[in-house]
């Protein structure tokens, strides 16, 4: 059977399949060049020296999605659930990043964090954080005083707060060019400006179409991101759920108004919403993010409010556990929209945790879209999550922190697919 799809990754697409200049026959193919893409595909190869590996990546150049995209935190492993694969692999992922980057000369800064309650009814919720940090196994956190609050981020306002002196930041762009580099010495491929066309399986593997090459090979991994239901799809699955697209959308810090701020101050997240709300962040290159908002994106790649890609917003319009999300979540939705182009709403929401911040302060800057899968059900997706066949492995759900966890979910992948190489 063969499904076939020009540049997005999506099936059932009446164009034309373009035809290949050349045909390559490999072990594994790695579908996309993200940071949970190329961790996957380095963790393979070293599992299994003399591994014939290709990853293909859509665009012209690796981490141009959500990897490049996002606000370059290394999370320390705080909000999720107990023995949940984000917990796990979050906490882990930590320790192997921050030595990944020492190792491979890519900036690195364990900045710290601070998540401030504003009000007495954010106390009880910021206790609860930290336990579960702490059970978690995430080191150095403590409750802060609003002195100790102070002393750490002065211009930060609160109650009390959870101080995690090892949160950092980091070039995630960086470790994906890194990564890439590394995969290539290693003699596997990495082949840019190929979007999936077509998959195809028969008796002997699964052959994948692009404009520059098809590959074939024994077995496939798709870390496709924005597109991980569509690719697995193609492939032969039936996943449960559907891809539907967030913009996160930033501001800067003015030069003048960039010292306001050390490290990260986080709010406590409302358990009652789906995203944890607008914050600072410090970058690795010097300048201050503000947000992001969670406004819906109507296209899978849809960086502007102009962006608008009728087949993508067609297929979230059409999805029934869209509908009930929005049933839930509408207020909230349109709150988003209203501050989304209101800069005096947008400041008016940072001033809870800095009042001292001002429309003078800050400059729009860019935008991120999350993928995030939904159930028929409408709730979020909670964990990281995948799909499986005979011959392939997909990863259909990896949003925050699965840029911090990628070397961890690189090897807890490899790990899942042993038995492929050692039959």
């Amino acid at each position: 059977m063969t499904r076939a799809t020009p540049g997005t990754g999506a099936p059932d697409d009446p164009r034309p399949v373009v035809p290949t200049a050349a045909t390559i026959d490999v072990d594994v193919v790695v579908i996309g060049g993200g940071i949970v893409g190329l961790a996957t595909a380095d963790a393979l190869v070293r599992a299994h020296p003399g591994l014939k590996l290709v990853l293909l990546e859509k665009e012209d150049g690796v981490a141009k999605h959500q990897t490049g995209r996002n606000s370059g935190v290394v999370h320390a492993g705080i909000y999720y659930t107990p023995g949940s694969l984000k917990a796990r692999l979050s906490v882990s992922g930590v320790v192997q990043l921050r030595d990944y980057c020492a190792a491979h000369g890519v900036a690195y800064d364990a900045v710290g964090k601070v998540i401030v309650a504003t009000t007495e009814a954010e106390l009880p919720r910021l206790d609860a954080l930290v336990e579960r940090g702490t059970a978690n196994g995430v080191p150095g956190l403590r409750v802060i005083d609003a002195d100790e609050l102070g002393a750490i981020e002065p211009f930060a306002a609160g109650l009390r707060a959870i101080h995690s002196p090892g949160t950092a930041i980091v070039d995630y762009p960086g470790v994906c060019r890194s990564l890439a580099d590394g995969l290539r010495r290693a003699g596997a491929r990495v082949e840019t400006g190929a979007p999936v066309l077509a998959i195809a399986e028969d008796a002997h593997g699964l052959t994948v179409t692009t404009p520059k090459l098809r590959v074939r090979a024994g077995r496939l991994v798709s870390c496709a991101g924005l597109h991980a239901d569509r690719i697995a799809r193609m492939a032969g699955a039936e996943p449960d759920v559907s891809i539907v697209p967030f913009r996160g959308e930033y501001y800067f810090l003015q030069p003048h108004a960039q010292d306001k701020v050390k490290g990260l101050i986080y709010p406590v997240p409302d358990p009652t919403l789906p995203f944890l709300g607008v914050h600072f962040t410090r970058t690795v290159h010097g300048e201050v993010e503000a947000g992001p908002n969670a406004v819906l994106a109507l296209a899978r790649e849809g960086y502007t409010h102009a962006t608008i890609n009728g087949r993508d917003l067609g297929e979230t319009l059409a999805f029934p556990g869209f509908w009930k999300l929005a049933g839930r979540f509408w207020r909230t939705g349109a709150y988003e929209y209203w501050r989304s182009f209101r800069t005096a709403a947008f400041v008016h929401s940072l001033q809870k945790l800095m009042p001292s911040i001002t429309a003078a302060d800050v400059r729009r800057g860019g935008s991120g879209v999350r993928a995030q899968a939904i159930g028929r059900d409408g709730k979020l997706v909670e964990d990281f999550a995948f799909a499986e066949t005979e011959r392939a492995l997909h990863v259909l759900n990896a949003p925050s922190p699965a840029a911090t966890a990628s070397l961890a979910i690189g090897e807890h992948l490899a790990g899942r697919v042993r038995g492929w190489f050692e039959a």
